[in-house]
């Protein structure tokens, strides 16, 4: 299968790789090496769970309301957030 890369780099993906993907117009796209030194591997972006494990409990459904200014205004290990 083939896609051609337009002058502004932009490819469309055929309908059935999308469905495979499980990706929807707008969804982001990750490219990584792959094995071979000239092979790329193309998936879905997906933000792991465990980078998401510091905002657990700080925000639930229904019980109370969001303070944005005291979210801010806690210290916070932006390091552990980074890629």
């Amino acid at each position: 299968m083939q896609i051609t890369l337009t002058s502004k780099r932009q490819a469309t993906f055929p309908i059935e790789v999308c469905k495979a993907m499980h990706i929807l117009p707008g969804a982001r796209l990750e490219i990584v090496p792959g094995i071979q030194p000239d092979e790329w591997v193309i998936r879905p972006f997906r933000i792991r769970s465990e980078r998401l494990a510091p905002l657990k409990g700080l925000l639930r459904r229904g019980v109370g309301k969001f303070n944005l200014e005291t979210f801010r205004n806690t210290p916070k290990d932006y390091a552990s957030l980074r890629d």
